[in-house]
């Protein structure tokens, strides 16, 4: 959306972006992400606004950043109305001004204590789920082990249950480190539109078979 960071998204933009995916989807368990201030001011605006990203959006269930210790009352009340909750702890975007950058967690021994205890009070406040992202891949495999909980993983190592990487790192457009490129789009893309400009300048398209007669 040409924005620096995720703290510009809105709800509106998610709600928009949800009921997109939902339409297309098969078989696929769809889950709404929560933005920057929509649960963390009032558990009863938190559990409206996960509300609209099920009713109006078509998600399954949400994804909140932060610990239980912080937003546990949040993440009750979602429960408590029947909305399944995937926590997600480590690098979380929204607090990316509080990190000083998007920088690697839990390297110090303190930090790794407190990413494990985050992640077990979000198992045992009911989430179904735990996203760990750009933490070390063995404190991964720790935390992992000592859930009853999937964990997935971006950035954090290959232990975790599962894997999750943005559409447009895994095509081209990527730079973090973690991200691998599987698919080389990003040059197809901008040769199709160098020579989509060429043939216009040259006044070689449309040619006589794009035209009607």
């Amino acid at each position: 959306m040409g924005h620096r960071d995720t703290l510009a998204v809105t709800m509106e933009d998610m709600v928009h972006h949800t009921r997109m995916v939902t339409r297309g989807v098969e078989r696929a368990f769809v889950i709404g992400d929560m933005p920057f201030l929509s649960y963390q001011v009032d558990p009863k605006e938190a559990l409206r606004n996960a509300g609209r990203l099920v009713s109006e959006g078509g998600a399954k269930a949400v994804k909140l950043e932060g610990s239980a210790e912080k937003f546990g009352d949040a993440i009750r009340c979602m429960l408590n109305a029947g909305i399944p909750v995937m926590g997600h702890i480590g690098l979380t975007p929204q607090s990316v001004h509080q990190f000083g950058g998007y920088r690697i967690q839990g390297r110090g021994a303190e930090d790794r204590e407190r990413l494990k205890r985050e992640a077990l009070g979000l198992e045992a406040i009911g989430c179904f789920a735990i996203v760990l992202e750009c933490i070390p891949a063995d404190l991964a495999e720790e935390i992992t082990r000592g859930l009853k909980i999937p964990t997935i993983g971006i950035g954090a190592g290959p232990a975790c249950d599962g894997q999750v990487l943005v559409l447009h790192d895994m095509l081209g457009w990527g730079a973090t480190r973690f991200a691998k490129t599987f698919g080389d789009v990003r040059s197809g893309i901008k040769q199709a539109v160098e020579d989509y400009v060429q043939e216009v300048r040259q006044e070689a398209f449309p040619g006589p078979e794009h035209c009607y007669q």
